[in-house]
């Protein structure tokens, strides 16, 4: 269910959407009603940027974690006595920092989708939904994010140092 603001297009008078850019950018583009209803819509929008976040570090998780066992197994398989060496030896350990890689990469980007959508439902022309002056708390999702994605860095480095 989208925002339930009524948008107007500030010339005419008449019902005007996000995506019509014909109108004039003025600074009042929006009138926002703060009703019940729009500010439930704000705080599902708000819960939804929330749940998108959250879902970009399970996947950035299982990128870097898949990517350090695939590493980590195919290192100690070529440790084994009497295993055949490898064709390409070094290509797991490619395929494996290409994974960390992307996981990092994902999660890099989903931080900064996450603070976009936040500034944008705490600009002017939303607040007043939020029922609140400010930013409000911010998100223990966001700092795990960022934990994460420091972790990940330090497993991309220790790979392609051959640290481990």
């Amino acid at each position: 269910m989208a925002f339930v603001v009524a948008v107007r297009c500030c010339r005419q008078g008449k019902l005007n959407t996000m995506a019509d850019t014909s109108s004039d950018s003025a600074p009042s583009r929006f009138e926002v009603r703060t009703t019940a209803e729009s500010h439930f819509s704000w705080l599902r929008t708000r819960m939804s940027l929330e749940r998108t976040l959250m879902s970009w570090v399970r996947t950035a998780i299982s990128l870097i974690g898949f990517g350090f066992t695939i590493v980590q197994f195919f290192d100690r398989l070529q440790q084994l006595p009497g295993i055949k060496p490898a064709l390409f030896p070094d290509a797991a350990w490619y395929l494996g920092l290409a994974l960390i890689f992307c996981g990092v990469l994902a999660l890099i980007i989903a931080i900064k989708q996450y603070q976009w959508g936040l500034r944008y439902l705490w600009s002017e022309n939303f607040s007043a939904l939020a029922g609140a002056t400010k930013m409000g708390m911010q998100s223990s999702a966001l700092a795990v994010a960022i934990v994460l994605a420091a972790i990940g860095t330090i497993a991309f480095v220790t790979v392609l140092l051959r640290l481990v």
